[in-house]
């Protein structure tokens, strides 16, 4: 059997949709569905809504409930009455099963593709509905976008957040006639109650401070706070960001981001050794045998690779801050890394795309994933237990400057 030479973006992005959260599949429909009511009652009309016009013939009066039975749930549209006549969309309710289909392939490319008026256009064709305007598609784009905006705007009301983890995503976007390189930059944290949440999500031409203290201040101002560890990669530009706008907060570099670029410093057949060696470090019961098990690692790895001993001796300090917290944080924190298992899955989902034609299709889409991925660890067990939590806010974090501070001891 040979592979297909080709795929059906549309169809494999439409079974991506059908397979996410129920709930925000459901508000995604009833979205387009009452817009498409709305343009074609406009139609009937002679005149949008509210808007005076000799070639009105008739208005409208109000709207009607009816439940619409699909597979991502019920929903209740809102059906636009007219002040003379009826109004019905027997496009959308006769032949139930072939508009479902239809509707959810118009969400599914408008949503995940970036809307344009000539595809919602083409699209819609297949319902019945017919010559939308530029401003009717674009308030179906509002209308979608305002579901991502909340979810990216909402106050962070419901920490301490006490571990964050942060990280950027390259995504390849179209503009100015070229194709460039912009980042997704990501935060995570857990919440007072033990809870994942991702808190925020931002576009950056660069990677460098600017961005990321742009990212932060914009995150504290909604209401992050009481953050004690921040685990995140070495870059220069976030970890001054870090300092300047959570002062007080430790920072661990990602060991996973770390082991990346130890491991290009030895050859291939030696990675996996090195790797055990190296995680060996976090598997210890306490601060004093963690630093012990790095120096024999170092040792054990500098008879063999000294230019890979020497860079990592160099990233000690930069490894072991979460040595200062309790020993269930980390194995809690380096078993399941919540930021490492989303950027998978934003990965699936953008690599479908390739190439975005503008930076509001991403955050369209990754703010989708994220909102998504949210709703689901709120219906998840902790992530951490309270008592382990509290445990954690009593430690003592010794501030110098303004670089990230140094976790020190347990306050007992």
């Amino acid at each position: 059997m040979t592979a297909p030479k080709s795929v059906d973006p549309a169809g494999f992005l439409r079974e991506q949709l059908e397979s996410a959260s129920p709930d925000l599949l459901r508000a995604m429909v009833k979205t387009f569905a009452e817009a498409l009511m709305s343009a074609e009652a406009d139609a009937v009309c002679g005149a949008g809504y509210g808007e005076r016009s000799e070639q009105r013939v008739n208005s409208r009066n109000g709207y009607r409930q009816r439940e619409w039975d699909t597979r991502a749930g019920t929903v209740e549209l809102a059906i636009p009455k007219l002040r003379q006549g009826s109004y019905f969309p027997d496009w959308l309710l006769t032949y139930r099963r072939r508009a479902e289909r239809a509707l959810v392939s118009v969400v599914a490319t408008s949503y995940l593709l970036g809307v344009s008026t000539r595809r919602v256009e083409k699209l819609v064709e297949q319902l019945g509905v017919a010559q939308l305007s530029k401003s009717q598609v674009s308030e179906m784009a509002e209308h979608l976008d305002a579901q991502v905006e909340a979810f990216r705007s909402r106050p962070l009301d419901a920490g301490p957040y006490t571990f964050v983890w942060m990280d950027a995503l390259t995504v390849k976007v179209r503009e100015a006639g070229r194709t460039v390189n912009v980042h997704a930059l990501i935060a995570v944290g857990v919440n007072g109650d033990g809870g994942r949440e991702v808190l925020g999500l931002d576009i950056a031409s660069q990677e460098d401070g600017a961005g990321w203290l742009g990212f932060l201040r914009g995150l504290t101002a909604r209401g992050l706070a009481g953050v004690k560890l921040v685990i995140s990669d070495a870059h220069r530009g976030l970890v001054d960001a870090i300092g300047a706008a959570l002062p007080g907060a430790a920072w661990q570099r990602c060991r996973t981001h770390y082991l990346r670029n130890l491991l290009g410093k030895v050859p291939k057949s030696a990675q996996p050794w090195v790797a055990t060696m190296v995680r060996t470090i976090f598997d210890q019961p306490d601060a004093a045998s963690a630093r012990a098990q790095f120096g024999r690692v170092v040792e054990a790895i500098e008879a063999k690779f000294p230019d890979a001993a020497t860079h990592l001796d160099d990233a000690q300090e930069d490894l072991l801050a979460f040595a200062a917290f309790p020993h269930e944080i980390w194995r809690q924190i380096w078993s399941n890394n919540p930021q490492e298992r989303l950027n998978k899955e934003i990965r699936r989902r953008t690599d479908v795309v390739g190439i975005f034609p503008n930076r509001a299709s991403i955050i369209r889409l990754v703010g989708a994933v994220l909102a998504e991925q949210t709703d689901e660890w709120t219906e998840q067990r902790r992530y951490m237990g309270i008592e382990i939590l509290a445990k954690a806010r009593l430690t003592l974090i010794d501030t110098q400057d303004d670089t990230p501070a140094t976790a020190t001891a347990i306050a007992a």
